[in-house]
């Protein structure tokens, strides 16, 4: 008819386990701890992997290095020879395995430290000195700001007369305008009367 009662047990156990599971899994997915944690290990892997191009890798110079230590047990000539080739055949690995330039890696280190700076507020020192600099900077660049100011007016000077000068032929092309539609006005009135008194 039915199942027994051990085996409903068992069934029921089994399914108790796989929940147990399936909850401990979800609560560990969505726990703000384990999100938290990888995120930073994700972070971590993303900074190794920009280190690793900027300032290059040199992974297996130790197993090189050992393998070298090892083969020298051997005879006399046979192990110069040997470390002859293992030296060569680290340095060729080696220039393999680096990638990136230490110069761009002060450039960045660089970079990162004058946006540290920006964000750390001036000691009174530095806004002194900074006080200094603006100071020299407003004595040395007032001359250059004067001159700037005289060829701004020199210019602001020959447009206004050029302008002056546009508007004026404007206002005589405009009154010569109006006067020769005025006498084409008169003319064309004196023509229709003339033909209407024919």
């Amino acid at each position: 008819m039915g199942q027994s009662t051990e085996e409903l047990k068992a069934e029921i156990e089994q399914t108790r386990r796989s929940m147990t599971t399936d909850v401990d899994a979800l609560q560990d997915r969505v726990s703000p701890s384990a999100i938290v944690e990888r995120r930073k290990e994700a972070a971590r892997g993303r900074v190794r992997g920009v280190r690793d191009k900027v300032m290059g890798t040199a992974h297996g110079l130790t197993s090189s290095a050992s393998g070298a230590a090892g083969s020298t047990k051997g005879s006399a000539t046979g192990a110069v020879d040997s470390v002859k080739g293992t030296a060569h055949d680290t340095v060729s690995g080696a220039q393999d395995k680096v990638q990136g330039t230490p110069l761009a890696a002060g450039l960045v280190a660089f970079g990162a430290g004058m946006i540290v700076s920006a964000l750390i507020p001036a000691s009174e020192k530095e806004a002194v000195a900074a006080g200094h600099v603006v100071d020299a900077a407003k004595e040395h660049g007032q001359p250059v700001v004067d001159q700037a100011k005289s060829v701004a007016q020199d210019v602001a000077q020959d447009l206004k007369e050029t302008a002056t000068e546009a508007a004026q032929e404007v206002k005589d092309s405009a009154a010569e305008s109006a006067e020769n539609v005025k006498s084409e006005g008169r003319s064309g009135v004196d023509e229709v009367r003339s033909q209407t008194q024919s």
